[in-house]
């Protein structure tokens, strides 16, 4: 058998599952340009709340499906450039990235974890992407690498049903 070693470097990915969007606005519309969604994931059973831009991305119960990528880099190689995070012009010109694959993307950071008491509680993530918010629970297993003041990306692409 081989077995083949892979860095944490080599691994942008920090977390990714595709999700099924339950409610849209449940609790009304606060801002014209913001929805919240709603949805649970099926291989991890994860539970998702995430305020998305839907003037830039639209995002309806309709198209209830999509994939959802947590990330410390969009290099490919999981490298980090020294202004990760700040829009430069060497951004756009052309260097393959993780953001290729995917129709949305946001950078902001971590602010809070709570950790799932023992007995198999949910742990949670909450993360703000200037000013949206994202709530990501479910096991801690599946969430260990989201710590507390970690900057990351998260990619957004819909998939058919």
């Amino acid at each position: 058998q081989l077995y083949l070693a892979v860095s944490r470097a080599a691994m942008p990915t920090l977390f990714e599952d595709t999700f099924v969007v339950d409610t849209v606005d449940a609790d009304g519309r606060k801002f014209d340009l913001v929805s919240r969604l709603e949805a649970h994931s099926d291989k991890f059973d994860m539970r998702l709340k995430l305020d998305v831009n839907v003037d830039v991305y639209p995002l309806n119960k309709s198209q209830q499906r999509f994939v959802l990528l947590l990330a410390d880099t969009l290099n490919l190689d999981g490298t980090r450039d020294p202004e990760e995070g700040v829009y430069t012009e060497a951004l756009m010109q052309g260097k393959p990235s993780l953001a290729d694959k995917y129709e949305y993307v946001m950078y902001g950071k971590v602010f809070k974890v709570v950790p799932g008491a023992v007995g198999g509680a949910a742990h949670e993530i909450i993360a703000s992407f200037g000013g949206l918010l994202m709530s990501l629970k479910g096991a801690a297993q599946e969430l260990k690498d989201l710590k507390r003041d970690l900057r990351v990306f998260i990619l957004i692409r819909k998939v058919d049903v």
